[in-house]
């Protein structure tokens, strides 16, 4: 049977905490949460971090017209690629030759 989650312990918490944070819920409103000032503490020390790491790596939006040069790219190197490509020679008489 499911314990009661404000009476879980701290390390059934803890090792809950991974799929509570993939839920994007809200964990500090999670019953063990309110109960436990060490769990507490702890999820405000990784909030603390993952703050930290949004700052480092900032969301940047790609330039409007970036997918259009890139598939504008993709087309010339294809184009490209098809006028330079040797015609296919095997199965042609000098293949078909084997040395002695």
């Amino acid at each position: 049977m499911k314990e009661d989650q404000k009476d879980l312990s701290c390390a059934a918490f803890q090792a809950q905490l991974p799929e509570l944070i993939g839920t994007g819920e809200k964990i500090a409103n999670h019953p063990h949460v309110q109960t436990c000032d060490l769990c507490r503490a702890l999820l405000a020390d990784l909030e603390t971090i993952a703050e930290a790491a949004r700052q480092l790596f900032p969301v940047v939006e790609p330039p409007d017209a970036l997918w259009a040069q890139i598939e504008s790219k993709i087309k010339e190197e294809s184009t490209v690629g098809a006028e330079h490509q040797e015609p296919n020679r095997s199965g042609g008489p000098a293949s078909a030759h084997k040395p002695n």
